[in-house]
């Protein structure tokens, strides 16, 4: 990995001065600001090494560094030994940021480069502003991957497929005509969206272009003329062709993107910058009257139907079922050395394939035995694993693709004897997770302002995690879906009806162990009185919580009550699927404390 990470940005190093540019910067995104990309764009990943999802590399002419957040940061140390790649850890308030560290490198008049086309508008906006203060010059018309990247993947040609309104809950039709209602309260007459989500969202379309994301490369535009996907047309049927066009929308190659950028005038467009490249914002500026604002369409898309909603809860139950016969499986497995870190993923996924429509896993099962659980988005292979033995704890995060809906949960098991410090941890990171689920809030209250009821318990021990308590979940779609969010960083966006949000708060001793519990929860309502309405949150996950690493003493008798009205729910609503021996095994696992 040495030789290969140094050889690539000597490569980098040689582009950069052929096109005089003294540092460039690589975010992890592609064209369309997703999280989860395909290879064709993991040009982040190709010259570092480093295969966490989040982090940006900035390589000048003398030094390379990667930016990334607490969730990688043991990773990423492990990922770029050996390179000279430094690790700056994010986030945290003795960190330098990137433009600052840029302008402490770089002297007047240097130019420091970004490929557009993958670089969200808004961070490009904002960079070059604070590097203009020091008179560097911000140039985003190069790609070097094109020529330095030699066996560059293509763009996947993966086929599209309609969903369904029996499991979308509304017709194409009709969400288009809502964006373009509620981008009109905004004084625009039309959108464009480059988020595939988003976009499959709008469309009911989906695809497989990016791993465990079930969405296709593409654009849209609409307006009350004119609706547009730009998507390459070798994947589109002649009668998916025809049942889009029938909701009004025009199938155009994706390649013909940038012919239509250059030719619309005179239009308001409702866009969101931090969800778009920099290329096509500047595309859109230059002809046309800009709003720029949170995404309509993701706000619209994150408020989940009626029929949406109801498929949520029927999938936990299938997916709570698969979970069951997977645990009674772990449980019978570890003691006879049959289990490894890898091999708990692809057990998961057995167990989730035998159930009525399921698509797929979710995102890579994060399965991190001993030490390997306090690494957040820990990746096992089948060549580098852990056997669970039968002592301590295992840490499984994973979820599942259903046509009618997405999971995501995290349970920690002790697979045997366990120490008292992981029984306090573990008693706290419940009560942190309870904590939240009990939550009664006003309307148009942030996630900001009730993550710390996730945190509260274990802040009275002085322990506290580097990582947001809860995201949005897609319905048949990205496992990770805004705009709302429960951290305690500040964003605007308040919880609505129809929200689902995770919720996971977690432990993490460095080198001894994680713990993490989390479920979905679904944002309902509460109650209407003189001071206005009032939201909570309907859990939506069904599958048992470990009880023997619970000090109950520790716990409040609310949070016993919480805990087994849970546990009676799981049972009530699983067994009825499950055979007379996994009946009598999941009772147990339920019983109340």
């Amino acid at each position: 990995m040495e030789n290969q990470t140094n050889y690539r940005i000597a490569l980098l190093h040689n582009y950069m001065k052929e096109k005089n540019l003294q540092a460039f910067v690589i975010p992890s995104t592609d064209a369309h600001m997703s999280e989860y990309i395909p290879e064709y764009w993991e040009s982040r990943r190709w010259i570092s090494g480093f295969t966490g999802s989040a982090g940006t590399v900035v390589v000048t002419l003398e030094k390379a560094g990667l930016w990334t957040d607490s969730r990688y940061f043991l990773q990423a140390a492990d990922e770029l030994a050996g390179s000279e790649i430094v690790l700056f850890k994010d986030r945290l308030p003795e960190t330098i940021s990137i433009p600052d560290w840029l302008k402490t490198e770089l002297t007047d008049n240097n130019r420091v480069g970004i490929d557009g086309n993958v670089y969200s508008a808004k961070e490009a906006l904002k960079l070059k502003s604070e590097l203009e203060t020091e008179k560097i010059a911000l140039i985003s018309d190069f790609d070097p991957f094109e020529e330095i990247w030699k066996d560059r993947p293509a763009l996947p040609k993966n086929p599209v497929s309609l969903l369904s309104v029996e499991f979308a809950g509304e017709a194409a039709r009709q969400k288009i005509e809502r964006v373009l209602a509620e981008a009109e309260k905004v004084g625009a007459d039309s959108v464009w969206i480059s988020t595939l989500d988003t976009i499959a969202w709008l469309f009911n379309i989906r695809g497989c272009d990016v791993p465990y994301n079930p969405v296709v490369v593409s654009h849209a535009f609409i307006s009350r003329n004119e609706n547009i996907l730009f998507i390459d047309t070798d994947k589109i049927t002649l009668t998916i062709a025809d049942a889009l066009q029938k909701e009004g929308v025009k199938v155009v190659d994706y390649n013909q993107t940038n012919e239509f950028l250059a030719n619309i005038c005179n239009l308001s467009v409702c866009l969101d910058s931090s969800r778009l490249s920099y290329r096509v914002y500047n595309a859109i500026a230059e002809r046309n009257w800009l709003v720029d604002t949170l995404s309509v369409a993701d706000m619209l898309k994150s408020m989940k139907n009626e029929v949406e909603a109801e498929g949520f809860r029927q999938v936990m139950v299938r997916d709570g079922v698969a979970l069951t016969r997977f645990f009674m499986w772990l449980e019978k497995a570890v003691p006879e050395g049959l289990v490894t870190e890898y091999n708990v993923g692809l057990k998961l996924k057995e167990f989730r394939s035998k159930q009525a429509n399921f698509a797929g896993e979710s995102f890579s099962t994060i399965a991190g035995y001993a030490a390997n659980g306090a690494i957040n988005h820990y990746h096992p292979s089948a060549e580098n694993c852990l056997e669970v033995r039968s002592e301590g704890m295992l840490l499984i995060d994973s979820g599942g693709q259903y046509f009618d809906g997405t999971t995501d949960i995290t349970r920690t098991v002790a697979v045997g004897p366990i120490t008292e410090d992981m029984k306090k941890d573990y008693t706290l990171v419940l009560r942190g997770m309870i904590g939240l689920t009990k939550a009664v809030f006003p309307a148009r209250t942030r996630g900001s302002q009730i993550d710390m009821l996730a945190r509260k318990a274990m802040w009275e021990h002085g322990i506290n995690y580097g990582h947001g308590t809860g995201h949005g979940v897609g319905h048949y779609l990205n496992v990770h879906e805004g705009p709302h969010s429960i951290r305690p960083e500040e964003n605007p966006v308040t919880m609505r009806l129809g929200m689902i949000a995770t919720n996971e708060p977690g432990i993490y001793r460095d080198h001894q162990y994680g713990i993490r519990t989390e479920n979905m929860m679904l944002t309902v309502p509460a109650m209407t009185t003189g001071y206005g309405d009032f939201y909570k949150f309907e859990t939506l996950t069904l599958c048992y919580i470990d009880t023997i690493p619970v000090i109950k003493e520790m716990m409040t008798s609310e949070e016993l009550t919480w805990l087994n009205d849970y546990h009676q729910r799981v049972y009530d609503k699983l067994s009825p699927h499950l055979s007379d021996e996994e009946k009598v095994w999941l009772k147990d696992k339920t019983s109340a404390l």
